[in-house]
């Protein structure tokens, strides 16, 4: 059959309707700029450009004395990386920065994983004071936790130490042993950020059906083969995002070592962080600060691409 013959006026109207589905398209899509362009132009100001400025820095020998005398600024090309790669105490830094972030970066998604099982569980009573208690940690300020716990690190008087002394062991130098600093830290750490990555899997764990746990009751399965094959692969997505923002949190260590520790015993706590961060407010060398801060970026950057390549593999 063919089609039936449009009138002129119906084509007009048609043409009318389009013409001002555009229109209403296109003002729709000018209401959109006008409220993303603030956050634009604030990303772009607080953001965009002092990453381009700190990427430029690092190709020159700035010092903050210099800022007035623009001649004393000189392009010294990649002379700055090549001081990190042949750098002892920036390799130094790198390994600290790594055992602080595989070690405290997995034990952190375990312990929120624990804390959230146990707070998401049916027979747990009082969930919203548990979740507060629970979070309480990682919205306290990060140098008033460090001033605590290194108060309870103490030597003499430390409470660790008390706990350790009623069951007869000796006392532990944790802050003041190359040996023990770092695993200090790294407690820390976890107990301080634990919170947040348990509100997380915890709203994962509400969103696994429970239609799948009875049906595996039903089929017989108990608590740990619920849990293996019903919680764990539901929560892969979840525990992707909860692993990669743990773990560039952890390569991003600063405060604890800058308050707790200042980087010592012996360059044992110096994270890369707090390297970056002496070079550029202690010793003034912006120029070589900033090529660290980019080095760390790099890093973290290919970490994080690995990590979503294995996670992505194993699902």
């Amino acid at each position: 059959m063919t089609p039936p013959m449009r009138t002129t006026r119906e084509i007009a109207t048609r043409y009318s309707a389009l013409h001002d589905e555009g229109q209403l398209g296109r003002a729709q899509t000018r209401a959109a700029w006008a409220f993303l362009f603030p956050a634009i132009a604030l990303i772009s100001v607080f953001f965009a450009l002092p990453v381009i400025a700190a990427f430029l820095l690092g190709f020159t020998d700035f010092d903050i004395y210099a800022l007035a005398d623009t001649e004393t600024v000189r392009l010294t090309g990649l002379r700055n990386y090549e001081t990190i790669l042949t750098s002892p105490l920036f390799w130094q830094a790198f390994r600290n920065t790594c055992l602080f972030a595989f070690v405290g970066g997995p034990l952190s998604v375990l312990v929120s994983l624990a804390a959230a099982l146990l707070v998401n569980a049916r027979a747990t009573r009082f969930k919203p004071f548990f979740r507060s208690v629970l979070f309480m940690p990682f919205v306290t300020t990060l140098v008033a936790v460090s001033i605590v716990w290194r108060y309870l690190y103490h030597p003499q008087y430390g409470l660790l130490n008390w706990v350790l002394g009623s069951v007869g062991l000796g006392p532990v130098d944790w802050l003041g042993s190359p040996t023990w600093a770092m695993p200090a830290i790294i407690l820390v750490a976890v107990w301080k950020g634990f919170g947040y990555n348990m509100l997380v899997l915890i709203a994962g764990l509400q969103s696994i059906p429970e239609d799948l746990y009875e049906a595996a009751r039903l089929d017989g399965a108990g608590a740990w083969q619920q849990f293996r094959h019903i919680t764990l692969p539901m929560l892969r997505p979840t525990m992707l995002f909860v692993g990669i923002i743990t773990m560039v949190g952890f390569f991003q260590l600063f405060a604890e070592p800058y308050v707790m520790t200042q980087g010592g015993p012996l360059r044992s706590t110096t994270s890369i962080v707090l390297l970056m961060f002496e070079e550029g407010f202690r010793w003034w060398r912006m120029g070589y600060a900033a090529a660290v801060a980019v080095a760390l970026f790099v890093i973290i950057l290919l970490v994080t691409l690995v990590q979503r390549r294995v996670q992505r593999e194993a699902v």
